[in-house]
């Protein structure tokens, strides 16, 4: 795809999304973020945000969590997706918040990456969201967006990460993300696409084969 029509692109999602930042996942702190993203995965975030306002009324920091102890945070998020390991990974992660960080969520890729449940994903999303850092998170939207409109073509997400940090510009960083989200649940849909409403129709490279 040309440059000229990744801005346009960029351009038409800036005006239907703002430059808005805001996630579906509910939370107060950066350890929240931490635990509702390692919750995320694979889940939608409604089902997320339904057990975190429980958890988090109850345990909000890596000490409650470990005094939650293993049998209770297993049973208080069982509504989650692969809810058994993530209680294993949330219980190694908060021990290790408190060992190596005190209790701070870290604030960059390389310590991110060491806790247990976190990704490469997960890691730009909390620097993203948290940290203010313009690192662009590709999940299953922003990957199929990214295709499908021929906007960032890559075989994985990671390739496809880093198309995207080569070719957005500075200043759209922080929100594309966001954007191709957003795009992605309400238009760009894996099934029942809505190109006929679509704002990107006349530059997408999909729409030209149907």
């Amino acid at each position: 795809m040309k440059e000229k029509k990744r801005f346009l692109i960029l351009s038409l999602l800036k005006r239907k999304y703002k430059l808005n930042r805001n996630t579906e996942l509910i939370f107060s702190t950066p350890f929240e973020c931490l635990i509702s993203v390692i919750l995320s995965s694979q889940t939608r975030d409604i089902v997320v945000n339904r057990v975190t306002k429980v958890l988090f009324s109850i345990a909000d920091s890596p000490e409650k969590i470990i005094s939650l102890g293993e049998r209770n945070l297993l049973h208080l998020i069982r509504q989650i997706g692969l809810y058994k390991t993530k209680t294993k990974n949330i219980i190694k992660t908060c021990k290790i918040l408190l060992k190596n960080y005190n209790g701070v969520v870290p604030n960059n890729r390389k310590d991110l990456e060491n806790l247990p449940g976190v990704g490469r994903k997960t890691s730009n999303l909390i620097l993203n969201i948290i940290f203010n850092k313009k690192e662009i998170a590709v999940d299953t939207h922003v990957f199929r967006v990214c295709n499908r409109t021929g906007f960032a073509v890559g075989k994985n997400p990671r390739l496809v990460e880093r198309i995207l940090s080569n070719i957005v510009p500075s200043n759209y960083k922080l929100y594309v993300h966001n954007w191709f989200v957003l795009h992605g649940k309400f238009f760009c849909k894996a099934r029942n696409m809505c190109c006929k409403i679509c704002i990107l129709s006349k530059l997408c490279k999909f729409n030209k084969k149907i």
